[in-house]
């Protein structure tokens, strides 16, 4: 499993999409038993604090120690630090395992086994992720500094998500792909942060020693205008299986 979020996790929690009531009540809807889910590649627990209004026990991992840092709590979730391919974790613990915006980095034949070992019988998993976000007058250049500038620094796991997990080996009772909304209202500054919190970008930084998004920034703050915020839509698939 690769660990592309270490650094700026701090920006990774202020700045990345939040998950929607709506999206949780579809997957919790879908659980026979609430006792206990594991929420894989939790990073700062943005899906794990939402089911703990849902379950007894929601275990949450991830292998970023600072991801975990600024992880959300409550007294339900349990944080640990462990590989999505091999946890300490019981036999048929699980009701539901979880995976946003994560799955495509894992080590997919030894993560699904893991899964299998500790999802109960006809439990549920669910991996879910988000493309980019639709700002009115803005998508043309963000889809530029994406392909174009900062293109050829994506991971080819990338890919995985732009095919919204189709091509994804799929183990499972497949119940199929929903879409959702994440709609909000964003700053400049709040796209600035998140266009930041790309790997991407990091590699970018990395590899040539300047930061994309600042050289970007004028351009983005011309095609802005005057307004304080606008209105931001981003798009949210989620493919269910079952044992």
């Amino acid at each position: 499993m690769k660990d592309n979020f270490s650094t700026h996790s701090d920006r990774y929690a202020r700045f990345r999409p939040q998950y929607t009531n709506d999206i949780v009540e579809f997957i919790v809807s879908q659980v026979a038993n609430r006792n206990a889910v594991w929420d894989v590649g939790t990073g700062n627990g943005q899906l794990a604090v939402k089911l703990a209004n849902y379950f007894k026990e929601v275990q949450a991992t991830d292998i970023s120690e600072s991801q975990l840092a600024n992880a959300l709590q409550k007294p339900n979730i349990v944080y640990s630090k462990q590989p999505a391919e091999q946890t300490n974790f019981s036999k048929h613990q699980f009701d539901l395992i979880t995976v946003a915006q994560a799955i495509h980095w894992f080590d997919l034949p030894r993560f699904y086994a893991e899964v299998k070992r500790t999802l109960k019988p006809a439990g549920l998993f669910v991996a879910l992720g988000y493309q980019l976000c639709q700002i009115e007058g803005m998508d043309d250049l963000i889809l530029e500094f994406y392909e174009k500038k900062v293109g050829p620094y994506w991971d080819p796991e990338r890919k995985i998500i732009e095919q919204e997990y189709r091509t994804l080996s799929f183990p499972f009772d497949d119940l199929g792909t929903s879409h959702f909304q994440l709609p909000n209202q964003w700053s400049l500054d709040d796209l600035l942060g998140y266009l930041s919190t790309w790997s991407a970008v990091r590699h970018y930084e990395q590899a040539r020693g300047t930061n994309p998004v600042r050289e970007y920034e004028e351009k983005f703050r011309a095609m802005w205008g005057e307004d304080a915020v606008k209105r931001v839509v981003t798009l949210v698939f989620v493919r269910v299986g079952r044992i």
